[in-house]
């Protein structure tokens, strides 16, 4: 039985656009299976029938799609899964990567550098956008903490309470707040509220401030 590709973005002309490029290495219109949310995506990874390779990008209208990546990672260990996102935040990037993407490209890109990685996936490959491999190599590079800055980690762990602590690290996986408050079974106005003590404890007014500075801190893994 042929293998089928899994083609999951809610933008009809990106969908077209990834068809014409599978179509130049070979990868018949048959074969090529597209959903435009979460939903549709699960519902066609969930049927009868492999597929070589799942390319997903991270907006989706019901929901994120770093879930759909932990989720299909689940389901399979081999499974090539490959980002091609208009995202490039740092939560969103490692969130992908630690849900189990195997590459991740931006959907800037050209058509041949988007085939290239394709390719590369399918291979066995994990192509990373430039971009992001700079954005990653970065972070790598950052400064290891002063004991001053060690003292103020200590003090922001013990005044983050461990329901902040678990909000905080699920907000860095790239989860929204319902999404946090669907997985705790709490109410979403509960996240709200868990989301806004620790903007206040941590001097921040944004996810993305918050998550650099836990990151900076050492308040996550």
């Amino acid at each position: 039985m042929i293998e089928s590709i899994l083609i999951v973005d809610d933008e009809p002309p990106m969908q077209e656009r990834l068809r014409r490029i599978l179509g130049t290495l070979g990868h018949a219109n048959g074969a090529l299976r597209c959903a435009g949310n979460l939903a549709e995506g699960k519902a066609l990874a969930g049927g009868n029938g492999e597929f070589a390779m799942a390319l997903v990008d991270l907006g989706l209208p019901d929901g994120n799609g770093i879930e759909l990546i932990a989720w299909l990672r689940a389901r399979s260990e081999s499974l090539p899964i490959l980002v091609i996102s208009a995202w490039s935040t740092e939560e969103m990037i490692l969130g992908a990567l630690r849900a189990g993407a195997s590459g991740y490209v931006l959907k800037e890109r050209d058509d041949m550098e988007i085939a290239l990685s394709l390719k590369s996936v399918l291979a066995g490959g994990a192509p990373i956008d430039p971009f992001i491999a700079r954005r990653i190599l970065g972070l790598l590079h950052e400064p290891a903490p002063t004991p001053a800055a060690k003292e103020d980690a200590a003090e922001l762990r013990r005044a983050l309470s461990e329901r902040e602590l678990d909000i905080l690290a699920r907000v860095a996986g790239g989860m929204s707040n319902r999404e946090i408050a669907e997985t705790l079974s709490i109410s979403k106005s509960t996240v709200d509220t868990h989301v806004q003590h620790i903007y206040r404890k941590l001097a921040v007014k944004s996810r993305t401030q918050a998550i650099n500075a836990a990151r900076a801190h050492g308040l996550l893994q």
